[in-house]
C-alpha cells in the first residue's frame, strides 16, 4: 500500500488469499456494490474450531468472514449523521461494508481490524470500487492511532463479546474526540442489552437507542448504540 500527498492510503491488489474469496453483490450506500468476500466463512469457523480443539495457541475465529446484518443496518444509520468531511474510525471492520458505506458518503475513514485477513477483501473491494482509505491492523485496547481523535467510531456488531468490552471502551476513550460519537450496531441480542446495562456504569458516557428496519427481515431490526463521550 502507497501513501498520496495527504497521507490517505491507497489500496493497492494484496497477494493471493489463503482462502477462497469471490465478488459479492451487497446493497451499499443505496446502490448494489461489489464487495470481496469470502467464499466459505461457515467452513473457515469449522478449521479454527478444529484447531483449537487440538490444541493450536493463536487461532483466532474468523466472525469477519461474514458481512452481518449488523453492518447493512449501520450503512443506512449513516443516513441520519453528518459524517460528510469528518474523519472515521471503524473498528472490527470484517468485509468493511460500514467503513465504505462511511466512505460514500464523504467521510475520511480509517478502516480497522484485529486480524488482517479481512484487510486483504477489504483493499480488493475499495481498489475495485476506486475509493481510498487507510486500512490498518488495529487491536481494540492494545494499539494506538496517532494523529487528530476521530469524532466518529463505528463498529458493526463487535459486542458479542463481553471480553470485549473493556478494550472497545478503552480504544474510543483514546481515538474518540470531545464530544464525539461511537456508534454501535447490533441484531437485537440478549447481549447486547446486556451491555447497555454494563455501560450504565460509566457516566462519562450518554448512551442512546435507535432501530433500523432492514427489508429483508422487517420484523427483525437492527440496533443502533448511540453512545456520545461527554466534553
Amino acid at each position: 500500500m502507497t501513501s498520496n500527498a495527504s497521507g490517505e492510503s491507497t489500496p493497492e491488489t494484496p497477494s493471493p488469499l489463503a482462502f477462497p474469496w469471490h465478488w459479492e453483490d451487497t446493497l451499499i450506500a443505496g446502490r448494489m456494490r461489489p464487495l470481496a468476500a469470502a467464499s466459505d466463512p461457515d467452513g473457515m469457523l469449522l478449521d479454527a474450531c478444529r484447531r483449537q480443539d487440538e490444541g493450536e495457541e493463536g487461532v483466532i475465529d474468523p466472525f469477519w468472514a461474514t458481512t452481518w446484518r449488523a453492518a447493512s443496518g449501520l450503512d443506512r444509520f449513516l443516513d441520519r449523521v453528518d459524517i460528510h468531511a469528518k474523519r472515521v474510525l471503524e473498528v472490527g471492520c470484517g468485509t468493511g461494508h460500514a467503513g465504505i458505506a462511511a466512505i460514500l458518503r464523504g467521510a475520511e475513514v480509517t478502516m480497522t481490524d484485529g486480524v488482517a485477513d479481512p484487510l486483504h477483501l477489504v483493499r480488493l473491494s475499495l481498489s475495485r470500487l476506486g475509493l481510498k482509505a487507510n486500512v490498518r491492523v488495529f487491536r481494540l485496547g492494545e494499539d494506538q492511532l496517532e494523529g487528530e481523535k476521530f469524532p466518529f467510531i463505528l463498529g458493526s456488531d463487535v459486542t458479542y463479546l463481553r471480553e470485549l468490552w473493556p478494550a472497545l471502551l478503552a480504544s474510543a476513550e483514546e481515538h474518540l474526540a470531545d464530544g464525539g460519537q461511537l456508534l454501535l450496531s447490533d441484531p437485537n441480542r440478549v447481549i447486547g442489552n446486556e451491555f447497555r446495562e454494563w455501560i450504565a456504569d460509566y457516566p462519562a458516557w450518554d448512551y442512546h437507542e435507535e432501530s433500523v428496519v432492514l427489508e429483508d427481515d422487517p420484523e427483525h431490526p437492527i440496533r443502533i448504540m448511540r453512545l456520545t463521550r461527554r466534553a
